[in-house]
């Protein structure tokens, strides 16, 4: 049973991990379109509601919002002090990679680095 809910976990961290990168360029989208746009005085809503008609960042923001539903469902389940740093950790090694993927500036050798710490620590948390 518990193998089963720590490759939820796992799933649940990569999706994080996606999901955030993929929302830090819809973000850069949106912070694009606001420079372009003459600055008046529009409210803090209406450039909040800006940024949820960019698809770029709401389509992730909803599926990360998804897969912490399925966290949360999964806590009921799981110890959360095994939850929690497989989860976590997951999503930070996933949120680097996805953002080397998607072309940010990063210093790969170090990030794989620590990716590789990442996926070692969560391995002695399992076993």
């Amino acid at each position: 049973m518990l193998g089963k809910d720590v490759e939820k976990m796992v799933a649940i961290g990569l999706v994080w991990g996606a999901t955030n990168a993929l929302m830090r360029k819809g973000a850069l989208i949106w912070d694009q379109a606001l420079k372009s746009t003459p600055q008046s005085d529009a409210s803090q809503l209406k450039k909040w509601l800006k940024l949820l008609l960019i698809w770029q960042y709401t389509l992730p923001f909803l599926i990360n919002l998804s897969a912490s539903a399925t966290f949360f469902a999964i806590l009921s389940d799981s110890p959360i002090s095994l939850a929690v740093p497989v989860t976590n950790g997951t999503t930070f090694a996933a949120t680097a990679v996805f953002g080397m993927i998607l072309g940010e500036e990063t210093h790969v050798g170090l990030a794989l680095f620590g990716t590789l710490l990442i996926v070692l620590g969560i391995y002695i948390c399992v076993v």
